[in-house]
């Protein structure tokens, strides 16, 4: 059966909040403080005032890129055209809590995974702008991430760990034969690009019908273009993917990736999401998407 998202390794509460931000940021200690559900499995989020967030890692490996993301962000955020996340304010370690943290603009709208676009098709070009854009901008110096943007091939032990997990409930043998085809392609050996890495419909915002925001940008980072192409299948219907790849010019190799990037988030947001309908839901999403491609580009 399918497992369920890491556990927290510290405690959050509202409570810990008010402290945080009272110590460190008193100009909005008067803010009301709200618990925000989140479909993410590396930090806690708090609405703070009508008008800002609260992002607190809830494991340590989120902790990880919080400097990495306070620091490179304020520098790409100009050169995009959805609004995103900039952090306002730098929280340190403090009222008994290990890590930094941020507070950044609360940006409106509803999660992707859980409301619909006027058209798909119009949603497909925003991405194709938003990923063309992101890869303009000079990497040099940019954050190489152990996770995301890497050979496909330093994925496959989860990959296979996360089949495991699936295999009593799920026919993974499709799915291992796709992934064996995305690891036999040839790897990336261009100049690494900036990449979000983590591109799915529960960090795009919609807001009267339109795409209007790109959050959580944890694993950004430099790497394989292909990273990014995950939306594609994660999020993207058939007809808007066509679009989506014709605009960015993908070549057939790139493409092979970019695939693979989706079933690997595919396959371990299946895997472990049982406690998550949402992130479940987008995995099982983006495997069914991929095998159906595979098929149709292979027929």
């Amino acid at each position: 059966m399918p497992g369920t998202r890491p556990a927290a390794e510290v405690r959050i509460d509202v409570q810990l909040v008010r402290r945080l931000v009272a110590v460190q940021f008193p100009r909005w200690a008067s803010l009301a403080v709200e618990p925000v559900e989140s479909a993410g499995w590396d930090n806690t989020i708090f609405r703070l005032g009508s008008d800002l967030a609260v992002r607190l890692p809830r494991r340590r490996i989120g902790a990880e890129q919080v400097g990495k993301e306070q620091q490179w962000l304020p520098i790409v955020a100009p050169h995009l055209p959805l609004a995103v996340p900039v952090p306002l304010g730098r929280g340190v370690p403090g009222e008994g809590y290990p890590w930094h943290w941020t507070v950044c603009p609360w940006l409106n709208g509803e999660l992707a995974a859980l409301t619909r676009v006027a058209d798909m098709g119009r949603t497909a070009m925003s991405l194709a702008r938003f990923i063309a854009a992101l890869q303009a901008i000079d990497s040099t110096g940019g954050p190489v991430h152990e996770f995301r943007g890497v050979s496909l091939v330093a994925r496959d032990r989860n990959i296979r760990a996360a089949a495991a997990v699936l295999r009593d409930s799920y026919d993974v043998g499709p799915a291992l034969r796709v992934w064996e085809a995305a690891l036999a392609v040839p790897a990336w050996t261009g100049k690494p690009t900036w990449m979000h890495g983590d591109l799915h419909p529960a960090n795009l915002l919609v807001e009267r019908g339109e795409l209007s925001a790109v959050i959580d940008f944890g694993l950004l980072g430099v790497g394989d273009p292909a990273c990014d192409l995950m939306v594609a299948w994660t999020y993207l219907s058939k007809d808007a993917r066509k679009a989506f790849r014709t605009a960015l010019a993908v070549d057939d190799v790139t493409w092979s990736r970019g695939r693979g990037w989706g079933l690997e988030f595919g396959l371990r947001a299946a895997a472990y999401s049982a406690d998550n309908r949402v992130i479940g839901d987008i995995g099982r999403h983006a495997v069914a998407e991929v095998l159906a491609d595979f098929e149709q580009a292979n027929s």
